[in-house]
């Protein structure tokens, strides 16, 4: 039986989605709201990131923060397999808090897209095993969260100073809070006290996507939710704001390389 490109595993801990691929498939420009951490086992892939363009080979750890605009394609055609995990903002909250107590709060973020350090994927590796081994048993909650506060206290580092401003958080935060939502660009401009040319402008610089395109992938973040509470592919369309269930699939193929079906079954 050929082997899925794309598989999702159970896991131990609420808030940590499991990966294995194996795929020559190139991913357009996406986002996640999970911080991701994986290990690359074969092949080699270029990225670009919030972070500058980088390549990642054989036993680098790639990482990628929530909201960061990111794509990815093999070297070769011989494509590339990797694990990933994909850690919901919530669950790593607090853990931050104890790796790095005082003043950083919630202000944190993975420090660099891709790293060769040995230990580090190890230690990443050791968290995707004890994630996905034995998910049910009664001790692997404290295995994982043990794994996981090694490596966040590797990878974890305060954020940067980001010049936002205040205007295009606001027309961010009225997609983030309705993304179903028919927003034209007047109201977006109009909440952002700035012209229609001025918002676009300045929506890409601080975000990498133009309002449009970040509605788009926010979409697409409530499409594959929806997907993963079981609910009928029929009905995700409509109900994560496509034109139709077509329009859905041809971008979802676009940003995260298979269908909608294909994730599914993936999940299965």
């Amino acid at each position: 039986m050929q082997q899925k490109p794309f598989r999702f595993l159970p896991t131990a801990l609420p808030g940590i989605e499991a990966m294995q691929a194996d795929s020559r498939l190139v991913f357009g420009r996406h986002m996640h709201l999970q911080f991701g951490l994986g290990v690359i086992e074969r092949g080699a892939q270029k990225s670009a990131s919030g972070r500058g363009i980088v390549e990642s080979g054989p036993g680098d750890t790639i990482t990628v923060n929530p909201g960061e605009v990111h794509d990815g394609m093999p070297l070769d055609e011989r494509g590339r397999a990797w694990r990933m995990l994909y850690l919901e903002p919530s669950l790593v909250a607090p853990l931050a808090a104890d790796v790095h107590p005082g003043p950083l709060g919630s202000a944190f973020e993975f420090h660099a897209p891709t790293m060769r350090d040995a230990r580090l994927a190890a230690q990443v590796l050791a968290l995707f095993d004890a994630a996905t081994h034995r998910p049910n048993h009664s001790a692997a909650t404290l295995h994982v969260e043990e794994c996981l506060l090694q490596v966040l206290g590797g990878l974890l580092r305060p954020k940067g100073h980001q010049q936002s401003a205040a205007s295009i958080t606001r027309a961010r935060t009225m997609m983030d809070d309705d993304p179903t939502a028919p927003w034209s660009l007047a109201q977006l401009a109009d909440a952002a006290s700035l012209s229609r040319y001025q918002l676009v402008r300045q929506f890409a610089q601080a975000t990498g996507l133009t309002p449009h395109a970040y509605l788009l992938q926010r979409r697409l973040q409530l499409a594959r939710h929806l997907m993963g509470a079981g609910t009928p592919l029929a009905d995700v369309a409509a109900a994560s704001g496509f034109a139709d269930q077509s329009h859905l699939t041809r971008l979802f193929t676009r940003s995260f390389g298979i269908t909608p079906g294909a994730y599914v079954r993936a999940r299965g």
